[in-house]
This record gives structure tokens, sequence and C-alpha cells, in this order.
């Protein structure tokens, strides 16, 4: 039997999903099997509607090397191993002669823990907690949460928290999950044979194909304990999102709270000096956080470095002494002390890597109503770290809809400390870069106005010229409005504006959950959805009820924003621009999801607004207009409205 073709393998997986094969699907599929023979890495810019799932799963599985698939949302991880994956593996098991396995996997504290469960939780603020178990009708929501969850436990076979419906509350979550600090091991642990964090992990071992998420590659790739199994072939999907994940994973944090949990935690379990060293140290790093002002600190200024110094040192005892005690009078001795170990290591990595002031950190406070102050320290760049950790060692295919920022792949590249292909004199790793496009007609499909006339918007205060046009855009459009604010408190204060200007619903983040949010606003075309972040990113609303999508202004970071500021200085510094290379793109990458927000489908149609003059106005406005979809282009307000009108009465005319 001759070996198939690609197009005859992905001509098998596209039926089998039910579809016909999209423009640009080929070309993906091609460039990627070509990156994986040839062991280099790619860069693909693929459009909405493109079908870069199986422009990337076809030619990793006719390759026959394991892949890790990593991506950064919930419900991308879900269409992979629930619709995508074992439809393809069907599909092509005929042509393959064989079929490949696939598992997810996800970071352990992702997984109901048994020794947790039916053991308790080994924390004394938590005590008394599992006793509810044995009430016959708990009175609290945490207990009906912990009860529903001891009866899940029976029936799951996953353990997967994302797998439980409905879900439960976080503060209830960590009652029946570990860290992987906090596990004892399997050899250990009493219910190491049953672990389901195990089970994933033995499964992703077994399998061809491995989905996870850009955090836990990033722990993979940074802690240096191998946490996904050995592969060739590594594909990041929603690659828009890798460098601010693996930020994240690799920025550290010290706060009161967390600090005095460590002493309660280990007090009963090391000798008196140690416990009352580590109390001391903590009295003494609370008295300065007191005092905590938001903002950098170029320089840790000396009360908190004698802290610091203080809490490292006593917690690097308390970690010697947990290491050498076997308290007996503790029920459960292994897991209270495992929790506690895992608590002070935390505590001494931080406060030593504060202590040791490397150049290449950022470390500033920041103080929040409820919680207090916190203490924070991040990399001020991961290009190297994902360059010597991720593009090493396999061939590695990068894909969104978003990575090509102002007409090119050149910001997104350097961010991942990758060079382009044919750079000469560079030892970087090098990427080739391919946009297969869109199959939708953008220029028909949706127009880009930008208002021109509204004066530039400031840092603080009322933008009435922006909620009169808002109000005019809403009505024209008859709703069918997903507002992407800059701040909560400005979509608060426009949904306030508009509740009483306009008889449409307005919903606002934070109100109701947001998957009923989006629920609610796709089934009522006149409903209006406003909100902040994870709008700009998490909103797929084909169809008339999102015709009009509005951004208050150019979402820049915040001046005051420690780490990026830091950034860009470091960009000024080295000669660079730092405005374009970090504040630019970072609004670029944010405006390119915003937009994408409008057309889901081939028969969308509506309208982007941007109601920010800058976007037209300032030199930069180009390079911002060039990241988003190639939109028909206009400054006319007339004009928008009128548009907004004719396509909310064919809506209407159509029954929508």
């Amino acid at each position: 039997m001759t070996k198939p073709s690609l197009p005859e393998l992905l001509h098998a997986a596209v039926t089998a999903v039910g579809g016909t094969e999209r423009p640009g699907q080929a070309a993906m599929a091609g460039a990627v099997a070509e990156a994986v023979d040839d062991n280099s890495h790619l860069l693909v810019q693929a459009g909405t509607g493109t079908g870069k799932s199986l422009g990337y799963l076809v030619p990793a599985l006719a390759h026959g090397e394991r892949v890790v698939v990593a991506t950064a949302t919930l419900a991308l991880q879900r269409q992979l191993v629930e619709r995508d994956l074992p439809r393809t593996v069907d599909a092509l098991h005929p042509l393959l002669r064989r079929r490949p396995d696939f598992a997810m996997l996800k970071g352990r504290s992702n997984y109901l823990c048994l020794h947790r469960l039916h053991e308790g939780v080994p924390q004394d603020e938590e005590e008394g907690l599992f006793d509810q178990f044995e009430a016959a009708a708990p009175s609290s929501k945490l207990g009906q949460d912990l009860l529903r969850l001891r009866d899940w436990s029976d029936d799951t076979e996953s353990g997967d928290r994302d797998d439980l419906t409905p879900g439960v509350s976080d503060r209830a979550w960590a009652q029946v999950s570990v860290s992987s600090r906090e596990c004892l091991g399997a050899s250990k642990c009493a219910y190491g044979a049953e672990c389901f964090a195990e089970l994933a992990r033995e499964r992703a071992k077994l399998a061809d194909v491995v989905v996870t998420n850009h955090a836990l590659l990033a722990i993979d790739a940074i802690e240096g304990a191998p946490v996904l199994p050995q592969h060739e072939v590594l594909i990041v999907d929603e690659a828009h999102e890798l460098v601010s994940r693996v930020t994240g994973v690799a920025t550290g944090e010290l706060t009161p709270g967390q600090v005095n949990r460590a002493v309660r935690r280990a007090a009963k379990l090391v000798n008196e000096k140690a416990a009352d060293a580590l109390q001391t140290a903590s009295e003494g790093f609370e008295r300065v956080m007191e005092l905590a002002l938001p903002g950098r600190l170029e320089e840790v200024p000396e009360d908190l470095g004698y802290a610091l110094l203080a809490l490292r040192d006593a917690a690097r005892t308390v970690i010697s002494a947990l290491g050498n005690t076997r308290d007996k009078s503790v029920q459960d001795e292994d897991a209270v002390r495992k929790q506690a170990l895992a608590a002070v290591e935390t505590i001494h990595g931080v406060a030593e890597r504060i202590t040791q002031g490397s150049e290449y950190d950022v470390v500033w406070y920041e103080r929040h109503d409820r919680f207090g102050a916190s203490l924070r320290v991040a990399p001020l760049s991961v290009s190297g770290l994902l360059r010597e950790k991720l593009f090493t060692e396999r061939s590695v295919v990068l894909t969104s809809a978003t990575l090509k920022l102002g007409g090119d792949f050149n910001g997104v590249g350097a961010s991942l400390g990758l060079a382009p292909e044919g750079t000469v004199g560079d030892d970087l790793p090098q990427w080739k870069g391919l946009d297969v496009g869109s199959p939708f007609d953008y220029p028909k499909q949706g127009i880009l106005y930008v208002a021109r006339h509204l004066a530039t918007p400031g840092r603080e205060g009322s933008r009435t010229d922006m909620l009169d046009e808002l109000t005019e855009l809403v009505e024209a459009a008859g709703g069918r409005t997903l507002g992407l604010f800059s701040s909560m408190r400005a979509a608060q204060a426009a949904a306030e504006e508009l509740r009483g200007r306009l008889d449409k619903p307005i919903l606002l983040q934070g109100e109701e959950t947001l998957g009923e949010l989006i629920k609610n606003f796709a089934a009522d075309p006149e409903t209006c959805l406003f909100g902040t972040l994870s709008l700009w990113q998490g909103v797929d609303v084909p169809g008339a009820s999102c015709q009009l999508v509005i951004m208050d202004r150019i979402p820049f970071p915040r001046p005051d924003d420690p780490l990026m500021s830091a950034r860009q200085k470091a960009v000024e510094e080295a000669g660079g621009n730092g405005f374009m290379a970090v504040a630019a793109t970072h609004a670029a990458l944010l405006m390119a999801q915003g937009a994408g927000r409008l057309v889901r489908a081939t028969g969308d149609k509506g309208v982007v607004a941007v109601l920010d003059p800058r976007l037209a106005n300032a030199r930069y406005g180009s390079y911002l207009r060039a990241s988003l979809p190639d939109f028909w282009y206009t400054t006319d307000r007339n004009q928008a409205r009128r548009s907004l009108a004719a396509i909310d009465a064919a809506a209407k005319a159509d029954g929508k």
C-alpha cells in the first residue's frame, strides 16, 4: 500500500468533521509538515474560520512522532479532545494503518486529590470544614459544594475540575486539590494507585498526541522537572498568549497573609527556635508591607531588604527542620509536613530571588483594596527563557489568528527569542512565517470606523462626547453591540449611562458569570454586552446578535504598569523604540483580538467602531490599523450610522 499523500489525509479529515477544505488550510498543512520534517520553527497566522486545528493536526499525526499541542483556553482544549481529534483519528486510521492515541494533561491542582478528599485539609485555618461532610444538610454554600464533590468523586473517571458541571467555588476546590509541591507522591500516598493526576500522566506517556495548556508547558520548561512526556514536535495554538502565560508562571509573589499561613503550618512541626525565628521575620515583613506604596522598586529599599533577608534565612532553617522532622503527634503528619514545606519553600524562593537583585527581574509593590499589599517579581523578558527551553530540542509550530502585528511577524518573533529566517550573524533560532489568510471577505463584511472627531481620551475623567457617540451607534445598530472597554470602571460608567438613555438590555461583565452573559447576549439581538479584558478575546457569537463591536479607546498598558514600563525602558536603553516595541505591540494585539469578535462566519456583517481619534490621527495609528482585519475603513460618522441601520434593517427583515 502506497503511503497516502498529505492532501489525501487532509481531505479525509475535513470530510470526517463534516466540512469542506477551507482556503489556506492546505497551505498551512504543507508548511507544518515541512517544518516538522526539517526540525525547523514556523509561525502561522490563520484567520478565524481557516480550520487551523486540522491544518496542524493532520501533518502532525502523519509524521508519526509524539506531538504536544498547547493551547491557552479551555474551550479549544475541549474542542480538540472531544471533537477534532476523535474524528481526525477515525478518518486517518484506514489511510495511516494505525490509530494514534491522544490524551489531555493539566497541572496537578486541576485534578481532584483523593487523599485530601478523604483525609481532610491539613490547615488550621480550615479546621472543621470537612465536618460538614457528615452533616445531613450543610447550611453553607461551601459545605454543599464539598458534599457534591464527594458524590462526584464516586462517578468521575477523570477527576478533572472542568468536567464538573456546574462548577464549584475556588475555595471549595482548594479543599480537594493539591499543588505539585504539596503532593505526597504516588509511592507514599495511600490513594496513589487511584490518583487522577497520576492516571492522567500515565495516559499522556502512552499517547501520540498530548493536549495541554500554556501554563503547564511553561512549568515543564522553567522548573526543570519534566511534567510532559518526551516529544519531538510542539504545536502552540493561540500563540499570541504564550509570552503573557509564561510570564505569569515565572512571576513570584509574597504577601503578609501568605507568610502568616506558612508560619502557622510550620509551627507545629519544627522546634521552637526555628518557629520563633520565622514568626519574627514574618512580623518584620508585615510591618514593611503596611507602608508599601504601589509601584516599581528599581532598587530594593533597605528596610525591605533586611525584612526579606530575615525571611529567607528563617525559611531556610525551617525547611531544614521540616526535612528531618517526624512528629507523630500530628495526625496524618506526612500530608501536614508536605504542605508546610511547600508553603515555606515558596517564601524562601521568592525572598531569595528578590534579594539577589538580578538586572533581569522587575520588582514592584501592588496594593489591593480587599487583600492589602503584595510584593511581586517577574522577568524583564521571557524571550531568552523560551529560546533556551522550547526551541532547542524540537520543531515548534506557533499559530494564531493574530501573530502579524503592524503587518509582519517580527514583533512576535522577537518576543519569543527567535530571528527571521536568513538572519546573518545571529545565533538565535530562526523562524519561517506564513499568513494563510482567512475565508472571510473582510472589506465586504466589515467596516472599521474611527471616530476622528472625538476629543483625545485622557487618563481619567468622564468622556461625555464618547458616551454620546456610543449611544448613537448602539441606537443605529438596534442593540447587537459588544462593548470592549479599556477598564472595568469605563465599562460600568458606559453601562450605567446607556441604561438611562436607551430602551435596550445592557449586560455588564461581573453581574453574572461570563458564560451566562455570552449566552444571553447571543440569544437576544437587541441586547448589548459591555466588559473588559476577557471579552476582548473570549467571545464567539456569530450571526445577528453581534453586528457592532465598540472599543472605547486604544488599549495601551497603563503608564504606571511596573512590568510594561520596565520593558519599555529597557528597549529604549538598548537604542530601540520602547513605545512601539512594548506599548503599541500590546495595544495592537488586543485590538486585533477585539476586532476579531465581529466576523465569525461567512454571513456576518457589521462595524468595528474605535472611539479614539488617535487611531486615525497619531503616527502609530497606521501600525495599529495594519494589525487589524482588512475591513473597509472610514472616519465618516454618518456613513457608520447609515451602514449600521441598514445592517439592522436587513437582519430584522430576515427575522433576526
